[in-house]
């Protein structure tokens, strides 16, 4: 009897000490990166708290090529960091989802004479879209359906930053001058068939700088919308036309009116009265049926004028979209964290003002992969401060308005790896 205690005492001596030993095992690294601790807002799947985020570990490249986009593996309250290869300390801060640039121009070339369609107006996406937490762009037009290919081969092609485009319904795309006004070469039927060629690329089609009083444009424009199933974008223009009528007789439930605070009355009608600098009643009908409002900062197209007796009045854009360009982000517009910052200071809550930038544009340009921290997303994600003082920030006519907090964009991972990190808090102690 006293034999078989023995034996058994040993088993479980024996199988404690297996049981210690593992415990005393370095933890198997099934995380590429966790996210510690940082105030995660996330539109889609209505999360507004501090929470944990872990990615998973990325694929090597594959002779050269790169591997498949990685993907959200966890969102939780205390992800344990020992399962990481990679942690970044994100408290104090948010954690949003990779910011979607709805209005862009990056269609870059050498070109002087071409403006924003393989021209030097264009900017390179990745030079200004990692550091201010960019990770998707749309370029508005830069391209038509005669230059897409050119487009795809220079820019989309061999830029980091995910490039998407709105075709311009102009053939040879935003040239300037001649080339938009000339209606012969707004083909809806080619325009509508190039998308539909290149549908990874290709989310909708836009018109600009119009500058007559006819709907040819806007007719053609939505054609090739209907054909391709596809949302449309208008600037515009200069001909002094209908709002009311463009709104509800043209543009459909999720199509796209960008530059909504403009002021340049009797060029363009402003979405308020300009006397009483009430909201137009038809203006917040088209809003609640479906239309999209985008801001489209840009270099001529943000006054307070328009924006702060709309926004007192609680009329709010859908989506933030820089209008980024060499001329607007050198004046008021800079980049997507000051056009956070100026809404913050206009009375923008900082979850509607995420959204804007994440989870509709993404279902307004239909990529619902896109904008949101659900897991199995692709993993981008972007980290933001907001820094607190006396900051200034001005309309395109130089008016402006101060405000106390301003965002900072700390870390920007896109498909899984870091690609701009501010003060290295994705990185380890260096110890001497």
């Amino acid at each position: 009897m006293s034999r078989l205690v023995f034996v058994c005492f040993l088993v479980l001596a024996v199988s404690g000490f297996e049981v210690f030993s593992q415990s005393l095992a370095p933890k198997k690294r099934i995380y590429g990166i966790v996210i510690k601790g940082g105030h995660v807002i996330d539109p889609k799947n209505n999360i507004n708290e501090v929470m944990d985020i872990a990615i998973e570990i990325t694929s090597p490249s594959i002779n050269g090529q790169p591997a498949a986009e990685t993907r959200i593996a966890l969102i939780a309250k205390n992800i344990d960091t020992a399962l990481a290869l990679q942690v970044v300390n994100a408290k104090g801060m948010y954690v949003s989802p990779g910011i979607i640039d709805i209005h862009t121009h990056v269609f870059y070339g050498h070109s002087k004479s071409d403006y924003l369609s393989n021209g030097s107006i264009a900017v390179i996406p990745d030079s200004y879209t990692f550091r201010t937490g960019v990770t998707t762009v749309v370029d508005a037009g830069g391209a038509g359906w005669k230059s897409f290919q050119t487009f795809k081969r220079n820019i989309i092609d061999l830029s980091n930053t995910r490039v998407l485009s709105m075709l311009n319904i102009v053939g040879e795309g935003m040239r300037g001058g001649e080339y938009e006004q000339n209606i012969d070469d707004m083909d809806p039927e080619k325009t509508a068939a190039a998308a539909l060629e290149n549908k990874e690329h290709v989310v909708g089609f836009k018109l600009a700088h119009f500058g007559k009083a006819d709907w040819t444009p806007v007719e053609r424009l939505t054609k090739a919308g209907r054909i391709a199933n596809m949302p449309v974008m208008v600037d515009f223009g200069s001909g002094n036309q209908s709002l009311e009528e463009l709104f509800f007789n043209y543009l459909r439930p999720g199509d796209i009116y960008t530059h909504s605070f403009c002021y340049v009355p009797g060029v363009r009608e402003p979405i308020i009265d300009t006397e009483t600098k009430l909201i137009k009643p038809f203006v917040r009908k088209a809003q609640k049926n479906g239309l999209i409002f985008d801001i489209g900062f840009g270099s001529g197209s943000f006054d307070y004028r328009t924006a702060i007796p709309a926004m007192k009045q609680g009329f709010f854009p859908n989506t933030l979209g820089t209008d980024l360009h060499a001329s607007s982000i050198n004046g008021a517009m800079k980049d997507q964290m000051n056009v956070f910052s100026v809404f913050l200071t206009m009375g923008m809550d900082i979850p509607s003002i995420i959204k804007a930038a994440t989870w509709t544009p993404a279902l307004t340009i239909k990529r619902p992969d896109l904008g949101n921290l659900s897991q199995g997303a692709i993993a981008d994600i972007t980290v933001i401060s907001m820094r607190e003082g006396d900051f200034g920030f001005k309309d395109i006519v130089g008016n402006r308005q101060e405000g106390k907090r301003r965002f900072e964009c700390q870390l920007t991972i896109k498909g899984g790896r870091v690609v701009y990190d501010l003060n290295a808090i994705s990185s380890k102690q260096h110890i001497q």
